[in-house]
């Protein structure tokens, strides 16, 4: 069983940041790729952010050049960096990661319970 507790998420206005985190706890043997996506209600979910375990990264068209995604191994943390906020990235956000567990060849994956980020004058 594993559980990932995200926090960071908030109310900001535009042009402002916030940083997400999601922590992962657990039977992992080994974390491999972390990502962040979003997903409002009546739209599809979007991949935000994902980086591998090789720190490979890549972004949404919409975000990048104001959003980082970055990960602390050591604490199977993955974190989300984002600057100059605008009205449209409010979403509900929603970190996955990617992992081994125990004896088992198969990669497998669990999602956070997702974090509120609210862009708003």
């Amino acid at each position: 069983q594993v559980q990932l507790v995200e926090s960071g998420g908030g109310l900001v206005q535009p042009g402002g940041s916030l940083r997400l985190s999601c922590a992962a706890s657990g039977s992992i043997r080994s974390v491999n790729a972390m990502g962040w996506y979003r997903h409002a209600p009546g739209k599809e979910r979007e991949l935000v952010a994902i980086i591998t375990s090789i720190d490979s990264t890549n972004y949404a068209a919409s975000v990048k050049d104001r959003f980082t995604i970055s990960r602390d191994n050591a604490k199977n943390t993955v974190y989300l960096q984002m600057n100059s906020l605008k009205p449209e990235d409010t979403d509900v956000y929603y970190c996955r990661v990617y992992y081994l567990s125990g004896s088992d060849r198969s990669v497998l994956s669990s999602w956070g319970q997702g974090t509120q980020v609210t862009v708003s004058s």
